[in-house]
């Protein structure tokens, strides 16, 4: 039997790269593994909460460190960094709400942890390969301009969706439609013609793509009705759900420098 931890350290076979494709998409680690190598750029989508809370955190002038939720030793890494550390919203306003951060104090350093988003952010960056950018319904438009002036003419692009987890933070992935649909936002904006040329969308890209277009003329229902935002009106936090499904509504773009997200001039 192939050890886990080995079989996940090795390289993902070549048909599971998307090679050939200008614009790639994947899910959660394995599609972070799988796509990373091969690719100029890499941006996490996690639209409720962690990538639309680090758009607004940017937003208002703070930097943004992800770490793993599971970790023990937050305190310590957001102590090294000089940065506060973000909790559960009901304890205060430092926490995965991108309504509570787009207020947030510029100049702040946040540890904002989760174990969908901010883990896969805190793993890419360990990839060592390109750009690692935060992309979300909010500055879908902007994150592909960024990225592809960042790929330069020949680089390749992947969307990585988190998904969410179930039952804990270290359960099995769930495929989040809400991160489908962000991350079809940022593609339809990279690919808004539907090429049948390079560059183009691999099949699983354009299927992002396709889900977005046809969702959008009713995005916000669309979000509202998922199950991740239907947990979170549940909470009562469905104004970190408008603010997570309003579309292109800022220019602002986050990139990963060095262990934190800051904004990408």
């Amino acid at each position: 039997m192939v050890d886990p931890h080995r079989q996940a350290s090795l390289p993902a076979p070549e048909f599971a790269t998307q090679h050939g494709f200008t614009y790639r998409f994947d899910w959660a680690e394995a599609g972070l593994h799988a796509l990373a190598p091969s690719v100029s750029v890499i941006i996490i989508v996690d639209v409720l909460r962690f990538t639309s809370a680090v758009c607004t955190a940017v937003e208002s002038g703070a930097t943004v460190f992800p770490y793993p939720w599971a970790d023990d030793d937050a305190q310590r890494y957001a102590d090294e960094r000089g940065a506060f550390l973000a909790g559960r919203r009901e304890d205060g306003p430092l926490s995965l709400s991108p309504t509570d951060l787009l207020s947030i104090e510029r100049g702040a350093r946040l540890v904002l942890p989760s174990p969908n988003g901010s883990a896969l952010s805190f793993a890419a960056k360990n990839h060592g390969t390109g750009y690692v950018l935060a992309g979300c319904l909010r500055n879908a438009s902007a994150t592909a301009a960024a990225a592809r002036q960042l790929a330069g003419d020949l680089g390749a692009i992947a969307v990585i969706a988190a998904g969410e987890r179930w039952n804990s933070s270290t359960g099995p992935i769930r495929h989040a439609a809400e991160d489908l649909l962000g991350a079809g936002a940022v593609l339809a904006a990279l690919d808004p013609a539907a090429a049948v040329s390079a560059p183009r969308c691999s099949p699983e890209a354009a299927a992002a793509r396709a889900a977005f277009n046809a969702a959008r003329p009713r995005l916000r229902e669309t979000i509202a009705d998922t199950a991740s935002a239907r947990e979170l009106i549940g909470r009562g936090w469905s104004d970190d759900v408008d603010m997570s499904s309003a579309l292109d509504v800022t220019q602002v773009v986050a990139v990963l420098d060095g262990d934190a997200f800051v904004r990408f001039t």
